[in-house]
């Protein structure tokens, strides 16, 4: 048995929404469902899936916009993020006004996660590492037996998230990559909230922002 995930890019900003499964189960859990719920629910059917759980990583609205809804639908738990970012589920329905996205529903997190915490779906867990600098209450999901995180917004291939939004701050985004990412390992591939997939390693060596000289 091991851990599987399918990557689905959703809304006008091409969010990368994970589905995450055990294949002993096929128990699943949806990582930042931030809209396009129809596509999400038929990926989820054609896989053959049970949807258990929604997995936030941030609340920003792209990554977070259909977390309401589809919760109300399928009656499923909320887990994460982290509290700090209390605020910007608050502010959904002006994120919603301020992008053009659809109104999104407003929620309220079953269970809040912190550093240390670990996220289970039917036979697989997941260790939580809290990731502040994009927002104050990002978090990251890594699954350790299959080498991948869940990074969200924190970095991504050639690149690293942005702190220039309320909240957000340069110094805590650079610990959070070097303090908490890279010691999951130079192997570790790493699930960005946009764009492709890349490794640890090769962002050290070769991410402008972020690489050891």
């Amino acid at each position: 048995m091991t851990l599987r995930y399918q990557t689905v890019p959703v809304t006008a900003f091409a969010q990368n929404c994970s589905i995450v499964w055990c294949d002993a189960t096929m128990d699943a859990a949806v990582i930042d469902p931030g809209g396009d719920l129809p596509r999400l629910k038929q990926v989820v059917q054609d896989l053959g899936l049970t949807l258990k759980a929604i997995w936030l990583t941030h609340a920003h609205i792209d990554h977070a916009g259909g977390t309401g809804q589809l919760a109300k639908e399928l009656q499923l738990p909320i887990i994460g993020p982290h509290p700090g970012d209390q605020f910007w589920i608050d502010g959904l329905a002006q994120q919603s006004q301020m992008f053009g996205f659809p109104p999104a529903l407003p929620f309220t997190p079953t269970r809040w996660l912190a550093d240390g915490d670990t996220v289970s779906i039917g036979h697989e867990t997941l260790n939580v590492r809290h990731c502040p600098g994009h927002t104050p209450g990002h978090v990251v999901f890594h699954s350790p037996s299959i080498q991948r995180a869940f990074v969200g917004d924190v970095l991504f291939a050639g690149s690293i998230g942005r702190t220039d939004f309320p909240g957000g701050n340069h110094d805590d985004l650079i610990a959070s990559i070097q303090q908490r990412l890279w010691p999951m390992g130079d192997d570790t591939v790493f699930i960005p909230g946009h764009g492709p997939e890349s490794s640890f390693g090769r962002e050290r060596r070769s991410n402008p922002y972020v690489r050891e000289v």
